[in-house]
């Protein structure tokens, strides 16, 4: 029996703010804060960060490399019919069939991009879709010769450098894109009729250098992303933390610490948001005010700790009574309890707490002091407010429920009296 249901109904977005971020492990977390606490470039994420970093940054990345892809791809397509205008026909053909490979590269490569797929195969097409894009723009350059020759390698490194910026990969990938682009370089160089071997290799490491500063500037921006991933994490951490700190107070301010059921405040506030100023309660409400009866003889008699295990099942006989997630229990104060049943006219309300006081007497729980029999016994006052009646106030409810519950102990405890002014031609 689930005592507690009718307790505090928390709002579950304010007690616990549940993100693709939210992190309830304890040894990750302990992981982000062990990597907060060291050194900026010592962060390596591994494991579970590493998946969550990489779920987390693929979206934005992915678009980033389609966009680079399909505007290359353009961009290509743009050059080869100015060249076409601008040039003359023999150059244009000797560049025609090498341009001819960039487009389906970057556009396979975009294609495997369009989503989350294995990461080998993803960095398999990145690296071998940027080495045919270099490749064709090289080959342009070694096709037409001349001045075109050294003026689209470099264009190759330019293309290069500018992906290696812009695409947040792992570094390892980023390091081979690099090497294909060097590479390709030196090879067309050493092959140049217009450089000697010295020059192919001083132009390759003048270059290099200018590469390999790239791959530690993509190094610390994956670095430093890294690093804000891992303060997002720790921070939403903390609000959730607190989150459902601040839900448990609230649980607890709200919750009868004994019997594990609303407290009084919870079901005043309850009472005064079901009661507007201009029509309370539209649907009508029953409000039952049920009360051990010789409850203090039973504590003289048995002793206090057997008084509370007494509430803690009667708490549960009450709560189990009523209707799971409709009607509202709580403990009033001392030995006293408070139903409120919305929806419920006065008759239908009486069956409830009839049914309840008899539910009560046949658990038979000791209470050999009470003058009313030799266990424990509820007498229950109802009052209940009629949809389209004339408006009283919570207050005078609760004052009604309580004279009825005055009339049930007058005539001899043990059952239940319902407020003179419900009953027909009263």
């Amino acid at each position: 029996m689930d005592v507690q249901e009718n307790a505090v109904s928390v709002n579950p977005a304010s007690a616990s703010t549940r993100t693709p971020l939210q992190v309830r492990s304890p040894a990750v977390m302990a992981e982000v804060e062990r990597l907060l606490a060291g050194r900026t470039r010592d962060i390596r994420l591994e494991g579970e960060l590493h998946g969550l970093f990489r779920k987390r940054s693929w979206s934005q990345a992915a678009k980033i490399i389609r966009a680079w892809m399909i505007w290359v791809a353009l961009l290509d397509g743009v050059t080869l019919g100015l060249n076409a205008i601008l040039l003359p026909l023999p150059i244009v053909l000797s560049m025609l069939l090498p341009a001819c490979i960039l487009p389906p590269a970057a556009l396979a490569t975009a294609f495997v991009w369009r989503k989350p797929r294995a990461s080998w195969l993803q960095g398999l097409s990145l690296i071998a879709g940027m080495f045919f894009i270099l490749l064709s723009v090289a080959l342009v350059g070694v096709s037409a010769g001349g001045a075109f020759y050294e003026r689209h390698l470099n264009i190759m490194l330019v293309v290069a450098i500018t992906a290696m910026i812009i695409f947040a990969v792992p570094m390892a990938w980023t390091v081979m894109i690099a090497a294909s682009a060097l590479g390709l370089y030196l090879f067309f160089q050493l092959h140049n009729p217009g450089l000697d071997l010295g020059s192919a290799v001083a132009a390759t490491l003048f270059f290099a250098s200018g590469v390999v500063a790239t791959v530690v500037a993509r190094r610390t921006m994956t670095i430093l992303a890294q690093k804000a991933f891992l303060l997002e994490l720790r921070d939403r951490s903390r609000v959730a933390e607190l989150a459902d700190a601040n839900a448990r107070l609230e649980l607890l301010a709200r919750t009868d610490p004994l019997t594990g059921i609303a407290n009084r405040r919870w079901m005043m506030e309850m009472l005064n948001r079901l009661w507007g100023i201009d029509e309370p309660c539209p649907e009508g409400a029953s409000l039952l005010m049920c009360d051990i009866d010789q409850f203090k003889n039973l504590n003289d008699s048995l002793g206090h700790a057997e008084g509370d295990r007494c509430l803690v099942k009667v708490a549960g006989i009450i709560q189990s009574s009523v209707r799971h997630g409709r009607d509202h229990v709580a403990r009033y104060g001392g030995e006293e309890f408070l139903v409120l049943l919305p929806g419920l006219d006065g008759e239908e309300a009486v069956a409830v707490a009839d049914n309840i006081r008899k539910r009560v007497e046949a658990a038979s729980l000791p209470n050999p002091a009470s003058r009313v029999a030799p266990y424990v016994t509820l007498s229950i006052g109802v009052a209940t407010h009629a949809p389209n009646s004339q408006a009283i106030s919570v207050e005078e409810l609760q004052r009604q429920a309580d004279a009825a519950l005055y009339l049930a102990k007058q005539a001899g405890r043990n059952r239940v009296a319902r407020h003179k002014a419900d009953l027909p031609g009263a």
